[in-house]
């Protein structure tokens, strides 16, 4: 695949729209019984009873969710290095089996690294929202990526961290 995005072009306030999601009863319910088996995301009755109001994906799995829409959205065609971790991770609503998620990933700001010549590192923060606008998942968390032309951050006179 081809790499449309490299650290010069993530600018603080460029905004990456995540491939929309729409989630099944069958996914919230094989995710749980591999990873998170509580009652609410096993079954509807069970989700029914408890708060979160159906059937819902765990929040590990609105996570990985997540991680594949911004996958499909745009790092895939991105020069990344992979992440240092996840800052801020929030569950704000309960994604529920039929739900359609999209969402966005906006850069807050970027910056060359020091210790890793040839590297930047992004902080985004990303919000995923359900098919009612409402956020149901927010984060933050750094993105290292390649440089287009490393020669050039150095040239310029850029201060890496």
């Amino acid at each position: 695949m081809a790499i449309d995005y490299h650290f010069e072009d993530f600018t603080p306030g460029r905004i990456f729209a995540l491939a929309e999601k729409t989630v099944t009863a069958h996914e919230v319910i094989a995710f749980a019984r591999e990873f998170d088996p509580q009652p609410m995301h096993l079954s509807e009755e069970a989700g029914r009873a408890s708060i979160l109001g159906g059937l819902s994906a765990s929040g590990w799995h609105t996570g990985s969710i997540f991680m594949r829409m911004m996958y499909d959205g745009w790092l895939s065609r991105s020069s990344s290095e992979g992440a240092p971790g996840i800052d801020v991770m929030e569950w704000k609503r309960p994604v529920l089996a039929g739900d359609t998620l999209s969402g966005q990933s906006t850069v807050i700001e970027a910056r060359p690294l020091r210790s890793r010549p040839g590297i930047g590192l992004v902080k985004f923060l990303h919000e995923v929202r359900n098919q009612h606008g409402e956020i149901a998942m927010r984060g933050e968390n750094p993105v290292m990526f390649r440089m287009r032309d490393p020669a050039v951050h150095m040239l310029s006179g850029e201060t890496p961290a």
